[in-house]
């Protein structure tokens, strides 16, 4: 599987450079707090003053990156910041924000909460916020610094546990909802029935346990048997898909998996005749899987994320599929290229209505995601709401499916639509205190 190497993504993201409103000034009786930036009980400053923070210069606001670039889920995540990267040259060429260009500093973590740790600490006094943070474990290990930092940060885990944070955005349905939507996708298909017995592979830690808890309250609100079995960094399913095949055998497999994992668990469904259909949340599948041996194996598999695919045929998401082919990236493309530039977009929003407030400070950005009452993507993702803490900020989910005639190998399947059982799930951390613990 060819891999994107460290040094040039780097080297590309940090030359990304780009524009600047009024000299920031400090605001009169503010007070430092940590990460550098400064706050003030001033609702705003002076007409024709800006405020300037951590990361913001004359001519530059400069955010940061933690990805993995030699993980499982690197293929996304390398995705995700390519669209990021062709959202900050388009800004850039069109004047920037407030005047200002973007720059983005992208760290390899390593998949390692403590190089995590040492990159986020290197690189906090330097940036405004954080376009993205790879990884639940690595959310969660940063999650406290961020509080204790004021600094906002879109991690690409999409896990509910993390919504007690304030300075976390998930800008998608969590996994719980997307696991609860699939099911019921299922369940209206006729795939499966009330009663019926449902098979689970859900990868050890923050992502999986996040996605069990969304197919226990599907099969609860249904009667279903559930058959969850936990796997570690094994890429071998055979012995969890044979268990499923024993009597009575499962009707559907849910999976919150590896796309290795998933590739596995696609061949031995097959080899075993077991057939049944697989649903999973939106970091189950690559498209790389569809040039490895599991490929014909993957006819059974739907994937199921609030944000579209690479072949979507809406304008905006031809758009950002136009500009990737025109930048010659070395990586197939995938679902991660326009959910990047949505999440670029986001950050393009908040940066927009800080600077009309007149505080680019991290405080500033805070303000305006809380005066963002719906943020639109132009529908790569479904409208975002955080007015409500600790809530996911949408439950409407597409179905897709792998489909190697297309872009970015998998195909829209189903419009968007949010279940009447993920519109009455409750969240873990909804009603949570502004500053719970993440």
């Amino acid at each position: 599987m060819r891999r994107l190497l460290a040094l040039p993504v780097m080297a590309l993201a940090s030359v990304l450079t780009l524009v600047g409103c009024t000299t920031g000034t400090a605001r009169p009786g503010a007070h430092p707090k940590p990460g550098g930036h400064v706050t003030s009980s001033t609702a705003h400053p002076k007409p024709g003053k800006l405020i300037a923070g951590s990361g913001v210069t004359p001519t530059d606001i400069t955010l940061g990156a933690l990805i993995n670039y030699a993980g499982p889920f690197a293929d996304r995540a390398i995705a995700v910041l390519h669209g990021q990267e062709i959202w900050i040259k388009e800004t850039n060429a069109a004047g920037g924000v407030c005047r200002r260009k973007i720059k983005l500093a992208v760290r390899d973590d390593r998949g390692d909460a403590g190089q995590a740790k040492a990159q986020y600490s290197s690189l906090e006094p330097t940036v405004l916020g954080f376009m993205q943070i790879q990884g639940s474990s690595t959310a969660a290990a940063l999650s406290q610094s961020l509080i204790d930092n004021e600094t906002t940060a879109v991690t690409l885990s999409n896990s509910s546990q993390l919504l007690g944070n304030p300075y976390l955005i998930i800008p998608a349905s969590t996994y719980d909802v997307e696991m609860i939507n699939g099911l019921a996708a299922l369940m209206a298909q006729g795939k499966i029935r009330e009663g019926d017995t449902i098979g689970h592979i859900w990868l050890d830690g923050e992502y999986g346990a996040n996605g069990l808890r969304g197919v226990q309250y599907f099969a609860q609100l249904h009667h279903l048997t559930l058959r969850a079995t936990k796997v570690t960094a094994d890429t071998n399913m055979r012995d969890v898909v044979a268990g499923f095949a024993a009597a009575p055998p499962v009707k559907a497999i849910a999976l919150n998996t590896t796309p290795a994992q998933t590739a596995s668990a696609a061949v031995i469904n097959q080899e075993l005749r077991l057939g049944v259909p697989m649903i999973g949340d939106s970091d189950v599948f690559t498209p790389q899987l569809l040039a490895s041996p599991a490929a014909p194996a993957l006819g059974n598999l739907s994937v199921v994320s609030s944000s579209v695919p690479f072949s979507a045929a809406i304008p905006k998401a031809t758009h950002v599929a136009g500009a990737y082919q025109q930048a010659s990236y070395p990586e197939l493309p995938s679902s991660g290229v326009p959910y990047g530039y949505a999440i670029a977009s986001l950050w393009g929003q908040l940066l927009k209505r800080a600077c009309t407030n007149g505080d680019l400070t991290r405080s500033g950005v805070q303000e305006a995601l809380h005066q963002l009452s719906t943020i639109s993507t132009d529908n790569l993702i479904a409208d975002l709401s955080f007015a409500k803490p600790g809530f996911p900020a949408t439950r409407q989910a597409y179905v897709s499916v792998p489909d190697p005639a297309v872009p970015g190998g998998i195909r829209q399947a189903s419009p968007l639509f949010e279940s009447p059982e993920a519109h009455s799930y409750v969240a873990p951390r909804q009603g949570a205190s502004k500053l719970g613990t993440g």
